[in-house]
């Protein structure tokens, strides 16, 4: 047993069920106040599932604040919402005031999963992580929390913190079935090596009548330049999954405009593609419940269409260790206040943006003809879609980024 896990001290015990980005990230936050923090991973090892996502600016800065270096941490993106001719709906545009308040350019940073989450994983102090520990559920009292595991085993804290995904032991001995459903939407994910006469720094967004087809710039292994992409497709639990899936794939880019054809052909689809049924959970209005709480997809999985589960997880983290800062919590009334405060920052926001997620994606893959003509003609012709983002996606995403003044660059 290493010093750090010989160090578990009453009212300073959190254990955090589940070693992916959420996890890890409550796990660093915590740490950094003072806490005493494990980590248990039901897998032999902790990794990052997927291939590429995007990053915003307060993800980012909430990642600074661990001390990872964000100089080079991803590829800056000007995000084009298009039709499947390439034609602009909207240029998503940057807040200048958020630019100046974090000193990070832009929104959207475009990075591999892996490399990311390996950054986040080597600010992690060695033994606070024990894997092959899958947790099954909890007992609690008014004293402390008995975390319960497959094994037979048990560890006793002051805190529980559930980020151990949509099917989540935490959030289900919290709140019961969580009425998983899928989204009617599958997704395949992918990524490669870069891609000749892209203008610089340009990612897109495209839709048709159909099909989501899109296209960011990222860095991948230390710093290597490349591409994410991926197609949303209509999909239920029951469709059938294609067996020659780059053909598939290349059948839906095909109708769509230069350079969104030519990824398969960049793309080893052996080890670079992934597919992803997506499902949801009806949102909650509260993550917390005794001495338990929960983070990221164990309360609130996302829709590829908001573009930000990983990140949301990786906030959610810091929010909650920030509304413990110097709480005693073997004191269960300061611990029920601190909940308190971690809801009322992220309850209403996350649903907001997991719901609009979920919109999006009925909005472009489950209206039927001809009202999906009539969708495409508005949104092609009219300023719509550009106040439909401004006031659905962007306008809340600002006003926290600027309330996260501890994260904002000092100047002097």
């Amino acid at each position: 047993m290493t010093q750090q896990q010989q160090q578990w001290r009453v009212g300073k015990r959190v254990a955090v069920m589940g070693g992916g980005p959420g996890g890890i990230s409550t796990a660093l936050a915590f740490h950094a106040r003072g806490f005493d923090v494990r980590v248990f991973e039901r897998q032999k090892e902790c990794t990052a599932i997927g291939g590429a996502v995007l990053l915003s600016v307060p993800v980012l800065a909430v990642l600074r604040s661990y001390g990872i270096d964000v100089e080079n941490f991803g590829s800056f993106t000007i995000t084009h919402f298009m039709n499947n001719k390439g034609t602009d709906r909207v240029i998503l545009p940057f807040n200048p005031k958020v630019e100046e308040a974090m000193g990070i350019k832009g929104w959207h940073y475009g990075v591999l999963r892996s490399s990311a989450f390996q950054k986040m994983l080597d600010k992690v102090p060695e033994g606070m992580i024990t894997t092959n520990a899958e947790c099954v559920g909890y007992d609690e009292n008014d004293k402390e929390v008995t975390a319960k595991f497959k094994d037979g085993s048990t560890v006793q804290c002051d805190l529980i913190v559930g980020a151990d995904g949509i099917r989540s032991a935490v959030s289900q001995e919290m709140f019961g079935d969580p009425k998983i459903f899928h989204c009617g939407i599958r997704l395949w994910l992918a990524w490669c090596d870069p891609i000749p006469d892209i203008p610089v720094n340009m990612g897109a967004i495209c839709h048709d009548d159909k099909y989501q087809a899109s296209f960011f710039p990222m860095t991948h292994h230390e710093g290597k330049p490349g591409y994410e992409w991926w197609v949303v497709e209509p999909s239920s639990p029951t469709a059938e999954v294609p067996t020659d899936v780059k053909a598939h794939v290349q059948g839906i880019l095909n109708n769509f405009a230069d350079p969104l054809p030519r990824f398969p052909d960049a793309t080893n689809f052996d080890t670079q593609v992934y597919r992803w049924e997506i499902y949801n959970r009806p949102a909650l209005d509260k993550w917390s419940k005794g001495r338990a709480v929960c983070v990221g997809d164990a309360v609130h999985p996302v829709s590829p269409y908001a573009a930000y589960g990983m990140g949301m997880a990786i906030e959610d983290g810091y929010y909650l260790a920030r509304a413990f800062d110097g709480i005693d919590l073997s004191d269960k009334r300061a611990v029920a206040a601190a909940f308190e405060v971690y809801e009322s920052e992220r309850v209403d926001y996350v649903n907001h943006n997991m719901l609009f997620a979920r919109r999006l994606g009925y909005m472009f893959h489950q209206v039927p003809w001809p009202l999906s003509k009539l969708r495409d003609l508005v949104f092609d012709h009219t300023p719509f879609m550009s106040h439909f983002m401004k006031s659905g996606y962007l306008e809340k995403s600002e006003i926290e980024t600027l309330g996260l003044k501890e994260l904002h660059v000092r100047r002097e």
